[in-house]
């Protein structure tokens, strides 16, 4: 009687609040989770583990010492998968992170990736934390450590400060931006450690610069970086 009730109770919420595609927007079927199949074979997959001098890496040459780049899908600004990020961000739709950075890890298992120590998601500053309630990054981060089977060390960076969007400062204002944003929680952690740094989105590489330039000074052998899509600007 009990699983009677639950079924019947389950059928009308699916009937006035259907699952949706984070994507497109379309009615999930049963066997659909966050996804349709349409959008989910459809992915705009980047491929760029696969090649050593890609549009990420390439953000940070002559900047940093970056060991491996890459991220997982292309962002194209008005695109479904724009409205994808845009619930993983802001609409709360945290699980979709750790989903996606468990795909993102099956793709980057087999590729030097699989060779990093621990990984770091970068951080959100405290008052944006508390305002959104959770952080992007640190759910990508987690489905990602999942299938690398590395330990994900979320309070390892601090940011110190709150900074504003990058995308329309020069290239010198972006660095003014982040300076000093960022600094270790416990140094030992990660001393002569190969360290993945996650992240959601990234445009101008600058706050992923400052977070490997922390890493690097701070004591850590060797930084990698992988983020869930690329915005080419």
């Amino acid at each position: 009687m009990k699983k009677l009730i639950a079924d019947w109770i389950g059928s009308l919420l699916e009937i006035f609040f259907p699952e949706l595609c984070l994507a497109c927007g379309r009615k999930l079927f049963e066997h659909e989770k966050y996804l349709c199949l349409h959008c989910m074979f459809d992915l705009p997959k980047t491929r760029f583990h696969n090649d050593e001098a890609n549009k990420v890496a390439q953000l940070f040459w002559g900047r940093v010492k970056i060991e491996h780049a890459t991220s997982w899908l292309f962002f194209r600004k008005g695109s479904r998968y724009q409205h994808l990020i845009h619930h993983l961000k802001y609409k709360g739709a945290r699980e979709i992170g750790s989903v996606m950075g468990r795909w993102m890890g099956f793709d980057l298992m087999d590729a030097k990736f699989g060779k990093i120590d621990m990984i770091v998601p970068i951080p959100l500053h405290p008052s944006k934390l508390r305002q959104r309630g959770y952080n992007q990054s640190e759910w990508i981060a987690a489905g990602l450590a999942e299938v690398l089977k590395k330990p994900m060390v979320p309070n390892c960076l601090v940011r110190n400060s709150y900074t504003e969007t990058q995308t329309r400062k020069s290239r010198f204002s972006r660095w003014q931006n982040v300076e000093g944003i960022f600094s270790l929680a416990e140094p030992a952690t990660i001393a002569g450690r190969h360290i993945l740094i996650v992240d959601d989105v990234v445009t101008t590489g600058s706050t992923l610069e400052a977070a490997a330039t922390t890493l690097l000074e701070g004591g850590a052998g060797l930084v990698s970086i992988a983020t869930l899509a690329y915005a080419d600007i």
